[in-house]
């Protein structure tokens, strides 16, 4: 590795370890988590439950449900609330940096290493390590996580000490690990040691009826952030986002509250301006495409 690269990482590394501070407030992710439905209060009684053990959880889900919430939901409920949660994604840096990043290094492990450092599971000792978009991690550092979860301690890049680290582990990805496993992109016996405790966190096309709490919450919130009237939406704006599939979930829905707060602020009501793309939910659609495949029968199709 150069001096630039050195550099870069180290730049890259501030930014991908997103936060390394204490809670300060036991239980406040959990309070953050908007929604009502059944699947909502399932995923929340999922991260009470296994919030003060100890075991390794894996949130999974679409891109934008919000799984690194419900992972700073389990660390907040945890014993290990006051100490770090320290959070990466794992597809942010290239192999090479993300071992470093992992694991630390020691002064003179390659080009540029000017000082030793630690790594993430050695920030996190005491605390919580995150790892987003586990899915993304090469073979070679597969194995040395293993190593890391099955003996509790871990060896910097370059050095020769085992060094002992106390943390608890919880990674999510949006993609399907048994599928994986299957086709052979990714451990078995890694999977199984962090498939301990699931939670699946739902798209929010299957929980449509948490759209209007979040749309408030959300136009609450950039009303304050931006020093703008908070309009409301129309009850007519609220149903077609009903209707709305959203394919980009909750991080979807929370951009497109900021900008109708900002391009209508001066109106009575904020209105649903419909994203271009196919994501219109149409049931009937559906249910007609259904019937085909399954060839129902009339009686049964004007049942459904």
């Amino acid at each position: 590795m150069s001096g630039g690269s050195a550099d870069r990482a180290e730049g890259r590394s501030q930014l991908n370890r997103t936060d390394s501070a204490p809670s300060t407030e036991s239980g406040h992710a959990l309070a953050r988590v908007v929604g009502r439905s059944a699947a909502i209060r399932r995923v929340l009684n999922l991260a009470r439950r296994v919030a003060p053990t100890r075991a390794t959880v894996l949130v999974t889900g679409e891109t934008g449900t919000g799984k690194e919430l419900v992972a700073r939901a389990v660390h907040d409920g945890s014993t290990r609330a006051s100490r770090p949660f320290v959070a990466t994604n794992c597809s942010a840096l290239p192999e090479s940096l993300l071992e470093s990043e992992l694991f630390g290094h020691e002064k003179g492990a390659f080009t540029g290493a000017i000082r030793s450092r630690q790594g993430l599971f050695e920030v996190a000792d005491g605390g919580t390590l995150f790892l987003d978009e586990v899915s993304t991690l090469s073979d070679a550092i597969q194995i040395r996580l293993l190593r890391v979860l099955q003996e509790r301690v871990v060896t910097r890049v370059g050095g020769q000490e085992e060094i002992p680290v106390d943390f608890r582990l919880l990674a999510a990805t949006n993609v399907d690990l048994g599928e994986r496993v299957r086709e052979d992109g990714f451990r078995e016996d890694l999977y199984y040691r962090l498939n301990v405790f699931p939670i699946r966190v739902p798209p929010l096309r299957e929980r449509p009826e948490d759209i209007p709490l979040l749309a408030d919450h959300f136009r609450l919130r950039f009303a304050r952030e931006h020093g703008l009237p908070a309009p409301p939406f129309s009850s007519l704006a609220l149903a077609r986002m009903q209707r709305y599939a959203w394919p980009g979930n909750v991080r979807e829905l929370e951009n497109h509250v900021e900008r109708a707060l900002i391009m209508h602020s001066g109106s009575r009501t904020l209105p649903f301006e419909m994203p271009t793309g196919d994501g219109v939910r149409r049931p009937e659609l559906e249910l007609a495409r259904t019937a085909l495949r399954e060839r129902w029968s009339l009686d049964r199709l004007e049942r459904e």
